[in-house]
């Protein structure tokens, strides 16, 4: 017989979805629950400061290529088919949720209720299923927690069932693998199995408000939010190792979220309760607040490297992966916004990490620049990070997140567009990767000019300074700002070959200019117009 610790199961439930008989489900366990159950059944092991340190095995990032969308009469003309959204056919998802209901009856089970939204008009109540404890915690440290009296007779919208021991079998589940990643809008369900890696779980959900809230005219947006003391809003918009929890967790400035987030009517609010940092060679001086927040109580760290006998966490040892990763509680971070919302944005910046040396440091843009930036969404990858990256390799990801993107990119871009147009925003390109010569040649950007150059932008100081246009981008860029060397505002100067600098920079434009044909036919000419041209 089935048993439970907590509520009773609502009509919205478990049993909702067929999964009746289980050994014991615990319901929305606290943290210090959910750590002795971690520990008890040696999920994870406690690192000496207190956080909770587990590994996740063959799978250390996300798995795209396993993900599905469930083509049903309600999504069938709204989704953009292809690589990132394959189709899967009611008939396949309806046995693979058998054999996950069948697989779920010898587990013990982990129930979290939680939140995703923090405007209330736009909330989604989100039910997460899973076998392991620290998986519920993760999800309990990402989402938003609600009151101990919203708990009693809450309905989901939307269930992940989370499996990661349960495989899936090709030949019946016509998975391309043992790992699958399910997402039916229709019956507002998601499933998860063959991959223990955690942000499977947050990166569902973002997919989910990515296509609900555009149909409600909400800007849903892969960045991250913070607002200074005139309650003055900055997005800054990038793909992962690009800066946006580094730079977005500023001391002087309040954080509202490091990743996901909406525009609505009412100004921006944070999807998230928690962060998920990136915290390969991280150092304490440059990111004091994720240092010290990735070492407490109630923190996961994920594949990061531990001594048996100090528990002492080695966070330059990327042995497991160059992935490692910090879950922790957005309360976390000191100057955190306990709210989640702000006003209309007053700055949009996106991030590059150029591995090629040959993008500014930051540069304004105009409203058709920031849109053809925005759909390019350009980074680049570092020999050594992947497997298989021997030299920096070009990354284009339209939206910084076309791979949590059901809808077409120019849905985003419209409505970004929009708004942008709307409240005046201004837009800034900054890159946080190399100067003075490609990866493996020159150096990566200080986080220290780069924090000078967005705190004068976000102050209005580079609004009326000299600067020059880039003849390659088509970039302005400034002359000066204080704290930053001139020779570095613009990277041409920084390059020991300059000849070499040319060859480089055209390279790369003429990748721009490849990469956008595919746009071209769906957005305005003046945002084609705006764009990078290689030259002739």
């Amino acid at each position: 017989m089935s048993q439970q610790v907590g509520p009773a199961i609502s009509s919205h439930g478990l049993d909702k979805h067929g999964i009746a008989k289980w050994r014991l489900a615990r319901w929305n366990l606290r943290t210090a629950a959910l750590y002795e159950r971690a520990i008890e059944l040696r999920e994870g092991m406690l690192t000496r400061d207190g956080a909770m340190v587990v590994t996740t095995g063959e799978h250390t990032g996300r798995s795209p290529r396993d993900k599905f969308v469930v083509e049903d009469p309600s999504t069938k003309d709204k989704i953009a088919w292809g690589e990132v959204n394959r189709p899967m056919s009611e008939e396949t998802f309806d046995n693979l949720l058998k054999r996950v209901r069948a697989h779920y009856q010898s587990q013990d089970l982990y129930v979290q209720d939680l939140y995703a939204g923090a405007d209330p008009a736009y909330r989604l109540k989100v039910r997460v299923v899973t076998e392991h404890a620290w998986h519920a915690l993760f999800a309990r440290n990402m989402f938003i927690v609600p009151p101990a009296d919203a708990l009693a007779d809450f309905e989901p919208d939307f269930t992940i069932l989370h499996a990661p021991d349960f495989r899936a079998d090709p030949d019946i589940d016509k998975t391309r693998s043992s790992t699958v990643i399910a997402i039916h809008f229709g019956r507002r369900m998601v499933v998860i199995g063959g991959t223990s890696y955690a942000g499977e779980i947050k990166k569902s959900i973002f997919t989910v408000l990515n296509y609900l809230l555009p149909q409600k005219g909400v800007v849903s947006m892969h960045c991250s939010a913070n607002k200074g003391g005139e309650d003055d809003v900055a997005l800054f918009f990038g793909l992962s190792g690009t800066g946006k929890t580094t730079l977005s967790s500023d001391p002087t400035r309040t954080l509202i979220g490091d990743d996901e987030h909406g525009w609505s009517d009412n100004g921006i609010f944070n999807f998230e309760g928690g962060c998920y940092a990136k915290v390969v060679r991280l150092d304490k001086e440059a990111e004091p607040e994720i240092y010290d927040a990735s070492l407490r109580f109630g923190s996961i760290l994920e594949n990061v490297v531990v001594d048996p006998e100090t528990r002492q966490c080695d966070f330059d040892d990327d042995s497991l992966t160059e992935n490692t990763r910090s879950s922790y509680p957005l309360r976390f971070i000191p100057n955190a916004s306990s709210a989640g919302t702000g006003r209309h944005p007053k700055n949009v910046v996106m991030l590059t990490c150029d591995a090629f040396g040959v993008l500014p440091p930051i540069s304004r843009l105009s409203p058709e620049q920031a849109m053809y930036h925005f759909l390019s969404g350009y980074t680049a990858r570092v020999a050594g990070t992947e497997k298989g990256v021997t030299r920096p390799e070009a990354t284009f990801s339209a939206c910084f997140g076309a791979p949590f993107m059901p809808c077409h990119p120019t849905v985003y871009a419209k409505l970004l567009g929009e708004r942008i147009r709307e409240f005046g925003a201004s837009c800034w390109l900054v890159n946080t990767g190399w100067t003075a010569g490609p990866a493996g040649t020159g150096y990566r950007m200080k986080i220290a000019h780069t924090r000078a150059l967005l705190r004068a932008a976000l102050a209005g100081k580079l609004d009326d300074c000299p600067g020059e246009v880039d003849p390659v981008f088509g970039l302005w860029v400034p002359a000066q700002c204080e704290g930053v060397p001139a020779d570095v505002l613009m990277p041409r100067n920084t390059w020991s070959d300059p000849a070499a600098y040319d060859r480089a920079a055209a390279d790369v434009a003429r990748r721009f200019e490849e990469n956008f044909r595919k746009f071209e036919g769906a957005v305005d000419d003046s945002i084609v117009s705006a764009g990078i041209r290689a030259a002739a």
